[in-house]
Protein backbone atom coordinates (compact mmCIF):
# COMPACT_ATOMS: atom_id res chain seq x y z
CA UNK A 1 0.00 0.00 0.00
CA UNK A 2 1.33 3.46 -1.06
CA UNK A 3 2.34 5.99 1.84
CA UNK A 4 -0.83 8.02 0.34
CA UNK A 5 -3.19 4.99 0.99
CA UNK A 6 -2.22 4.95 4.69
CA UNK A 7 -2.83 8.20 5.09
CA UNK A 8 -5.81 8.72 4.02
CA UNK A 9 -6.97 5.96 6.15
CA UNK A 10 -5.51 7.72 9.29
CA UNK A 11 -7.89 10.52 8.04
CA UNK A 12 -11.22 8.35 8.10
CA UNK A 13 -10.14 6.76 11.38
CA UNK A 14 -9.82 9.65 13.49
CA UNK A 15 -6.28 10.75 13.06
CA UNK A 16 -5.18 8.90 15.53
CA UNK A 17 -2.02 6.07 15.45
CA UNK A 18 0.01 4.45 18.26
CA UNK A 19 3.44 2.34 18.24
CA UNK A 20 2.36 0.85 21.30
CA UNK A 21 0.04 -2.43 21.43
CA UNK A 22 -1.20 -2.12 24.81
CA UNK A 23 -2.61 1.76 24.41
CA UNK A 24 -4.58 1.25 21.38
CA UNK A 25 -7.50 4.06 20.98
CA UNK A 26 -10.49 3.14 18.99
CA UNK A 27 -9.91 3.37 15.27
CA UNK A 28 -6.35 4.11 16.03
CA UNK A 29 -3.55 2.65 13.06
CA UNK A 30 -0.85 0.53 15.17
CA UNK A 31 2.80 1.17 13.35
CA UNK A 32 4.75 -2.28 14.24
CA UNK A 33 8.16 -0.51 14.77
CA UNK A 34 11.10 -2.47 15.35
CA UNK A 35 13.69 -2.02 18.19
CA UNK A 36 16.87 -3.67 19.00
CA UNK A 37 15.26 -5.97 21.74
CA UNK A 38 11.49 -6.32 19.88
CA UNK A 39 9.71 -7.01 16.90
CA UNK A 40 6.37 -4.76 16.91
CA UNK A 41 5.20 -7.57 13.92
CA UNK A 42 4.80 -9.76 16.76
CA UNK A 43 2.16 -7.67 18.49
CA UNK A 44 0.32 -6.38 15.62
CA UNK A 45 -2.74 -8.91 16.11
CA UNK A 46 -2.62 -7.92 19.56
CA UNK A 47 -3.38 -3.65 18.69
CA UNK A 48 -6.23 -5.13 16.42
CA UNK A 49 -7.93 -6.99 19.46
CA UNK A 50 -7.13 -4.06 21.54
CA UNK A 51 -8.73 -1.28 19.10
CA UNK A 52 -6.96 -0.84 16.13
CA UNK A 53 -8.42 -0.11 13.05
CA UNK A 54 -5.55 -1.07 10.78
CA UNK A 55 -1.70 -2.65 11.63
CA UNK A 56 0.61 -1.55 9.53
CA UNK A 57 3.53 -4.58 9.12
CA UNK A 58 6.82 -4.85 7.43
CA UNK A 59 6.80 -8.85 7.52
CA UNK A 60 4.52 -10.48 5.32
CA UNK A 61 4.02 -13.54 7.44
CA UNK A 62 2.37 -11.35 9.63
CA UNK A 63 -0.32 -9.79 6.76
CA UNK A 64 -2.82 -12.13 7.10
CA UNK A 65 -6.08 -10.05 6.51
CA UNK A 66 -7.10 -6.64 5.03
CA UNK A 67 -6.69 -5.47 8.38
CA UNK A 68 -3.12 -5.50 8.11
CA UNK A 69 -1.22 -2.92 5.76
CA UNK A 70 2.15 -4.40 4.51
CA UNK A 71 5.10 -2.09 3.65
CA UNK A 72 8.63 -2.40 2.69
CA UNK A 73 9.63 -0.46 6.40
CA UNK A 74 7.32 0.54 8.90
CA UNK A 75 9.35 3.39 10.58
CA UNK A 76 9.81 4.76 6.76
CA UNK A 77 5.89 4.69 6.63
CA UNK A 78 5.14 6.62 9.91
CA UNK A 79 7.69 9.16 8.73
CA UNK A 80 6.09 9.60 5.11
CA UNK A 81 2.61 9.79 6.69
CA UNK A 82 3.45 12.20 9.16
CA UNK A 83 4.93 14.51 6.53
CA UNK A 84 1.95 14.22 4.61
CA UNK A 85 -0.03 14.86 7.40
CA UNK A 86 2.27 18.30 7.91
CA UNK A 87 1.94 19.40 4.49
CA UNK A 88 -1.86 18.83 4.99
CA UNK A 89 -2.49 20.90 7.68
CA UNK A 90 -0.39 24.07 6.38
CA UNK A 91 0.60 24.52 10.10
CA UNK A 92 3.56 27.11 10.84
CA UNK A 93 6.33 24.75 11.54
CA UNK A 94 9.41 26.26 14.07
CA UNK A 95 12.20 23.48 14.46
CA UNK A 96 14.21 23.86 17.50
CA UNK A 97 18.17 21.76 18.09
CA UNK A 98 20.78 22.33 19.96
CA UNK A 99 23.39 21.04 22.03
CA UNK A 100 21.89 22.31 25.45
CA UNK A 101 18.79 23.87 26.03
CA UNK A 102 16.53 22.76 23.38
CA UNK A 103 13.89 21.02 25.31
CA UNK A 104 13.86 24.43 27.85
CA UNK A 105 13.77 26.59 24.51
CA UNK A 106 11.04 24.59 22.83
CA UNK A 107 8.87 24.92 26.23
CA UNK A 108 9.34 28.69 26.44
CA UNK A 109 8.76 29.04 22.69
CA UNK A 110 5.41 27.27 23.26
CA UNK A 111 4.73 28.75 26.14
CA UNK A 112 5.41 32.56 24.11
CA UNK A 113 3.68 31.54 21.35
CA UNK A 114 0.87 30.07 23.33
CA UNK A 115 -0.44 33.65 24.47
CA UNK A 116 -1.68 34.54 20.58
CA UNK A 117 -1.71 30.84 19.14
CA UNK A 118 -3.15 27.66 19.07
CA UNK A 119 0.40 25.69 19.53
CA UNK A 120 1.29 22.38 19.31
CA UNK A 121 4.69 21.46 21.19
CA UNK A 122 6.72 18.39 21.41
CA UNK A 123 5.80 16.62 24.43
CA UNK A 124 8.73 15.93 26.62
CA UNK A 125 11.60 15.15 24.51
CA UNK A 126 10.00 12.72 21.76
CA UNK A 127 12.69 14.44 19.24
CA UNK A 128 14.06 12.25 17.59
CA UNK A 129 13.25 9.60 14.35
CA UNK A 130 9.89 8.19 15.58
CA UNK A 131 9.35 11.42 18.19
CA UNK A 132 9.15 13.88 15.95
CA UNK A 133 6.84 12.37 13.19
CA UNK A 134 4.49 11.26 16.30
CA UNK A 135 4.44 14.92 17.12
CA UNK A 136 3.49 15.98 13.47
CA UNK A 137 0.51 13.38 13.79
CA UNK A 138 -0.74 15.22 16.44
CA UNK A 139 -1.64 18.16 14.73
CA UNK A 140 -5.39 18.80 14.40
CA UNK A 141 -7.07 21.75 12.48
CA UNK A 142 -7.77 24.02 15.46
CA UNK A 143 -3.84 24.52 15.46
CA UNK A 144 -1.74 27.15 14.07
CA UNK A 145 1.87 26.74 15.25
CA UNK A 146 3.64 23.79 15.21
CA UNK A 147 7.26 23.83 17.73
CA UNK A 148 9.08 20.74 17.08
CA UNK A 149 11.95 19.79 18.84
CA UNK A 150 15.14 17.67 17.03
CA UNK A 151 17.47 16.16 18.67
CA UNK A 152 20.46 14.15 17.21
CA UNK A 153 23.70 12.04 18.25
CA UNK A 154 24.75 11.07 14.32
CA UNK A 155 25.45 12.56 11.41
CA UNK A 156 22.71 13.26 8.82
CA UNK A 157 19.73 13.13 11.61
CA UNK A 158 18.74 16.53 11.68
CA UNK A 159 18.79 16.42 7.71
CA UNK A 160 16.51 13.66 7.97
CA UNK A 161 13.84 15.20 10.55
CA UNK A 162 13.99 18.72 8.59
CA UNK A 163 12.94 16.66 5.63
CA UNK A 164 9.87 15.24 7.87
CA UNK A 165 8.98 17.99 9.69
CA UNK A 166 9.39 21.26 6.66
CA UNK A 167 9.84 23.57 9.18
CA UNK A 168 9.20 27.02 7.77
CA UNK A 169 11.67 29.02 10.59
CA UNK A 170 13.84 27.72 13.30
CA UNK A 171 16.51 27.86 15.27
CA UNK A 172 19.80 26.31 17.15
CA UNK A 173 20.08 26.70 20.79
CA UNK A 174 23.93 26.56 20.44
CA UNK A 175 26.53 23.64 19.90
CA UNK A 176 28.78 22.17 22.16
CA UNK A 177 30.66 18.75 23.35
CA UNK A 178 28.04 16.45 23.68
CA UNK A 179 27.35 12.73 22.02
CA UNK A 180 31.04 12.71 20.37
CA UNK A 181 30.90 9.32 20.26
CA UNK A 182 28.29 9.36 17.43
CA UNK A 183 29.76 12.56 16.05
CA UNK A 184 33.32 12.31 16.32
CA UNK A 185 34.38 15.27 17.05
CA UNK A 186 33.05 18.78 17.80
CA UNK A 187 32.95 19.91 14.08
CA UNK A 188 30.84 16.71 13.68
CA UNK A 189 28.27 18.38 16.31
CA UNK A 190 28.56 21.71 14.47
CA UNK A 191 28.07 19.99 10.91
CA UNK A 192 25.14 18.17 12.11
CA UNK A 193 23.40 21.22 13.77
CA UNK A 194 23.42 23.35 10.95
CA UNK A 195 21.51 20.57 9.09
CA UNK A 196 18.74 22.28 9.98
CA UNK A 197 19.93 26.09 8.62
CA UNK A 198 20.87 23.77 5.65
CA UNK A 199 16.84 22.78 4.97
CA UNK A 200 16.10 26.13 5.96
CA UNK A 201 17.94 28.45 3.64
CA UNK A 202 17.42 26.23 0.98
CA UNK A 203 13.62 27.00 1.04
CA UNK A 204 13.94 30.83 2.38
CA UNK A 205 12.87 29.84 5.38
CA UNK A 206 13.13 31.71 8.90
CA UNK A 207 16.88 31.30 10.93
CA UNK A 208 16.71 32.83 14.78
CA UNK A 209 20.43 32.81 15.88
CA UNK A 210 22.33 33.88 18.86
CA UNK A 211 24.26 36.95 17.57
CA UNK A 212 27.10 36.36 19.93
CA UNK A 213 27.21 32.86 18.75
CA UNK A 214 30.74 32.21 17.08
CA UNK A 215 30.15 29.24 15.41
CA UNK A 216 26.95 29.50 14.28
CA UNK A 217 26.87 33.11 12.88
CA UNK A 218 29.68 32.45 10.38
CA UNK A 219 27.12 29.65 9.12
CA UNK A 220 24.61 31.91 7.84
CA UNK A 221 27.26 34.59 6.09
CA UNK A 222 25.21 35.56 2.75
CA UNK A 223 21.92 35.03 4.19
CA UNK A 224 19.29 37.55 6.94
CA UNK A 225 18.49 36.08 9.82
CA UNK A 226 16.50 37.10 13.34
CA UNK A 227 19.42 37.97 15.71
CA UNK A 228 19.35 37.58 19.75
CA UNK A 229 21.85 37.62 22.14
CA UNK A 230 22.58 38.57 25.53
CA UNK A 231 25.21 41.32 25.95
CA UNK A 232 25.54 41.71 22.59
CA UNK A 233 24.03 44.94 21.68
CA UNK A 234 23.96 44.52 17.56
CA UNK A 235 21.35 41.73 17.81
CA UNK A 236 18.01 42.53 16.45
CA UNK A 237 16.33 41.41 20.21
CA UNK A 238 19.58 41.76 22.78
CA UNK A 239 19.15 41.39 26.60
CA UNK A 240 20.98 41.70 30.02
CA UNK A 241 21.17 39.08 32.64
CA UNK A 242 20.32 41.86 35.98
CA UNK A 243 20.76 38.95 38.69
CA UNK A 244 20.26 35.42 40.05
CA UNK A 245 19.75 35.67 43.52
CA UNK A 246 18.96 32.80 42.88
CA UNK A 247 15.87 33.35 40.20
CA UNK A 248 17.11 34.85 37.07
CA UNK A 249 16.40 38.40 36.69
CA UNK A 250 16.54 39.45 32.85
CA UNK A 251 15.76 42.56 30.83
CA UNK A 252 15.40 42.59 26.74
CA UNK A 253 14.87 45.47 24.45
CA UNK A 254 14.32 46.02 20.80
CA UNK A 255 13.85 49.33 19.11
CA UNK A 256 10.11 49.05 18.71
CA UNK A 257 9.08 47.04 22.00
CA UNK A 258 11.52 49.51 24.17
CA UNK A 259 13.22 48.29 27.15
CA UNK A 260 11.12 45.12 29.59
CA UNK A 261 12.34 43.34 32.67
CA UNK A 262 11.34 39.74 33.59
CA UNK A 263 11.93 38.41 36.94
CA UNK A 264 12.24 33.98 36.08
CA UNK A 265 11.39 30.98 37.76
CA UNK A 266 15.01 29.63 36.43
CA UNK A 267 18.17 28.97 38.56
CA UNK A 268 21.05 30.05 36.25
CA UNK A 269 22.46 32.46 34.00
CA UNK A 270 22.80 30.22 30.91
CA UNK A 271 18.81 30.15 31.06
CA UNK A 272 19.00 33.39 29.57
CA UNK A 273 20.25 32.69 26.13
CA UNK A 274 16.93 30.23 26.02
CA UNK A 275 14.68 32.78 27.01
CA UNK A 276 16.10 35.72 24.49
CA UNK A 277 15.50 32.78 21.72
CA UNK A 278 11.97 32.36 22.83
CA UNK A 279 11.32 36.46 23.06
CA UNK A 280 13.03 36.83 19.44
CA UNK A 281 10.30 34.06 18.17
CA UNK A 282 7.34 35.24 19.59
CA UNK A 283 7.79 39.18 18.50
CA UNK A 284 8.33 37.59 14.90
CA UNK A 285 5.42 36.66 15.22
CA UNK A 286 3.64 38.92 16.39
CA UNK A 287 2.96 38.29 20.16
CA UNK A 288 2.77 41.00 22.08
CA UNK A 289 6.05 42.07 24.50
CA UNK A 290 3.50 42.18 27.38
CA UNK A 291 2.68 38.63 26.94
CA UNK A 292 5.89 37.81 26.39
CA UNK A 293 6.87 38.84 29.80
CA UNK A 294 3.61 37.35 31.60
CA UNK A 295 3.99 34.09 29.64
CA UNK A 296 8.42 33.80 30.83
CA UNK A 297 7.91 34.99 34.28
CA UNK A 298 5.12 32.70 34.80
CA UNK A 299 6.99 29.64 33.79
CA UNK A 300 8.42 27.27 36.12
CA UNK A 301 10.92 24.84 35.17
CA UNK A 302 10.35 20.88 35.36
CA UNK A 303 11.89 17.35 34.64
CA UNK A 304 14.27 18.18 37.28
CA UNK A 305 15.76 21.21 34.63
CA UNK A 306 17.71 23.57 36.77
CA UNK A 307 15.13 23.65 39.53
CA UNK A 308 15.02 24.80 42.80
CA UNK A 309 14.21 22.88 45.55
CA UNK A 310 13.94 23.57 49.44
CA UNK A 311 13.97 21.01 51.77
CA UNK A 312 14.07 21.13 55.50
CA UNK A 313 18.07 20.67 55.23
CA UNK A 314 19.53 21.96 52.34
CA UNK A 315 18.63 24.21 49.19
CA UNK A 316 18.82 21.89 46.04
CA UNK A 317 19.75 22.88 42.30
CA UNK A 318 18.75 19.94 40.48
CA UNK A 319 19.86 19.65 36.76
CA UNK A 320 19.98 16.12 36.54
CA UNK A 321 18.11 15.59 33.19
CA UNK A 322 21.22 15.47 30.86
CA UNK A 323 24.54 16.77 31.18
CA UNK A 324 27.56 17.49 28.36
CA UNK A 325 31.00 18.97 29.11
CA UNK A 326 29.04 22.42 28.31
CA UNK A 327 26.17 22.44 29.99
CA UNK A 328 28.76 20.82 33.18
CA UNK A 329 31.25 23.97 32.33
CA UNK A 330 27.89 26.83 32.23
CA UNK A 331 25.79 25.24 35.32
CA UNK A 332 29.49 24.97 37.71
CA UNK A 333 30.22 28.66 36.95
CA UNK A 334 26.89 30.01 37.59
CA UNK A 335 26.78 27.71 40.92
CA UNK A 336 30.88 29.42 41.50
CA UNK A 337 28.78 32.97 41.70
CA UNK A 338 25.92 31.82 43.43
CA UNK A 339 25.69 32.97 47.61
CA UNK A 340 25.59 30.25 50.04
CA UNK A 341 27.55 29.85 53.13
CA UNK A 342 28.33 26.37 52.27
CA UNK A 343 28.11 24.58 48.90
CA UNK A 344 28.19 21.00 47.99
CA UNK A 345 28.84 19.31 44.44
CA UNK A 346 27.35 16.17 43.30
CA UNK A 347 28.30 15.48 39.92
CA UNK A 348 27.54 12.55 37.40
CA UNK A 349 29.20 11.48 34.81
CA UNK A 350 28.79 13.00 31.40
CA UNK A 351 27.36 10.14 28.98
CA UNK A 352 28.01 9.22 24.90
CA UNK A 353 31.62 11.19 25.14
CA UNK A 354 33.11 8.17 23.74
CA UNK A 355 37.10 8.27 23.26
CA UNK A 356 36.63 12.15 24.47
CA UNK A 357 35.28 10.74 27.79
CA UNK A 358 38.66 10.46 30.30
CA UNK A 359 39.41 14.03 28.54
CA UNK A 360 36.62 15.58 29.47
CA UNK A 361 36.11 14.21 32.99
CA UNK A 362 39.30 15.22 33.35
CA UNK A 363 38.78 18.51 33.01
CA UNK A 364 35.59 19.14 34.74
CA UNK A 365 37.59 17.58 37.83
CA UNK A 366 40.45 20.39 37.13
CA UNK A 367 37.03 23.00 36.69
CA UNK A 368 35.79 22.04 40.20
CA UNK A 369 39.50 21.83 42.09
CA UNK A 370 40.02 25.58 40.20
CA UNK A 371 36.17 26.38 41.43
CA UNK A 372 37.89 25.98 44.91
CA UNK A 373 35.12 23.73 45.80
CA UNK A 374 36.37 21.51 48.62
CA UNK A 375 32.77 19.40 48.93
CA UNK A 376 32.66 17.88 45.77
CA UNK A 377 30.84 13.98 45.27
CA UNK A 378 31.59 12.42 41.69
CA UNK A 379 29.14 9.19 40.76
CA UNK A 380 30.38 7.28 37.89
CA UNK A 381 33.50 5.19 36.45
CA UNK A 382 34.55 7.76 34.70
CA UNK A 383 34.51 10.55 37.90
CA UNK A 384 36.12 7.90 39.61
CA UNK A 385 38.47 7.50 37.44
CA UNK A 386 39.50 11.35 36.68
CA UNK A 387 38.98 12.32 40.19
CA UNK A 388 41.50 9.75 41.62
CA UNK A 389 44.24 11.74 44.04
CA UNK A 390 42.45 14.65 44.45
CA UNK A 391 41.23 13.78 48.00
CA UNK A 392 37.04 14.08 46.61
CA UNK A 393 34.84 11.24 47.28
CA UNK A 394 34.18 9.05 44.47
CA UNK A 395 30.87 6.83 44.34
CA UNK A 396 30.70 4.18 41.62
CA UNK A 397 26.66 4.49 41.17
CA UNK A 398 24.27 6.20 42.60
CA UNK A 399 22.85 3.53 44.84
CA UNK A 400 26.74 3.51 46.38
CA UNK A 401 26.03 7.44 46.66
CA UNK A 402 22.37 6.88 48.76
CA UNK A 403 24.16 4.44 51.12
CA UNK A 404 26.94 7.22 52.19
CA UNK A 405 24.34 9.66 52.02
CA UNK A 406 22.17 7.90 54.53
CA UNK A 407 24.48 7.48 57.05
CA UNK A 408 26.18 11.02 56.18
CA UNK A 409 23.65 13.46 56.42
CA UNK A 410 24.49 17.06 54.30
CA UNK A 411 22.96 19.83 55.59
CA UNK A 412 22.69 23.86 55.69
CA UNK A 413 24.11 23.98 52.13
CA UNK A 414 23.46 24.89 48.38
CA UNK A 415 23.26 21.72 46.54
CA UNK A 416 23.86 21.37 42.86
CA UNK A 417 22.79 17.68 41.30
CA UNK A 418 24.37 17.59 37.80
CA UNK A 419 25.06 14.50 36.04
CA UNK A 420 23.14 12.57 33.05
CA UNK A 421 20.35 10.80 33.20
CA UNK A 422 21.20 7.80 32.98
CA UNK A 423 23.65 8.50 36.05
CA UNK A 424 20.25 8.24 37.95
CA UNK A 425 21.04 11.44 40.78
CA UNK A 426 17.57 12.37 40.98
CA UNK A 427 17.01 9.26 42.81
CA UNK A 428 19.01 10.79 45.72
CA UNK A 429 17.27 14.17 46.34
CA UNK A 430 15.12 12.95 48.53
CA UNK A 431 18.15 12.07 51.28
CA UNK A 432 19.43 15.97 50.66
Amino acid sequence: MQHEDIYRLFVENGQTVTTDSRVCPKGAIFFALKGERFDGNRFAAKALENGCSYSVVDEAEYCVSERYILVDDVLTALQHVAHIHRVNTGVKVIGITGTNGKTTTKELTAAVLGRKYNVLYTEGNLNNHIGVPLTLLRLREEHEVAVVEMGANHPGEIRALAAIASPDAGLITNVGRAHLEGFGSFEGVIRTKCELYESLMSRGGTVFVDAGNPYLMPKLEGYKPVTYGVDCAEADVHGHVEGCSPFVSLSWQTDAAGRHCVETHFIGAYNAQNMMAAIAVGLHYGVAPEEIDAALSEYVPSNNRSQLKRTERNTLIVDAYNANPTSMEAAINNFRMMEGRRKVLILGDMLELGDHAAEEHERVVQMVREGGFSDALFVGSEFARAAHGYGYRTFADAGQLRSWLTENRIEGALVLVKGSHGVGLQSVTDLL
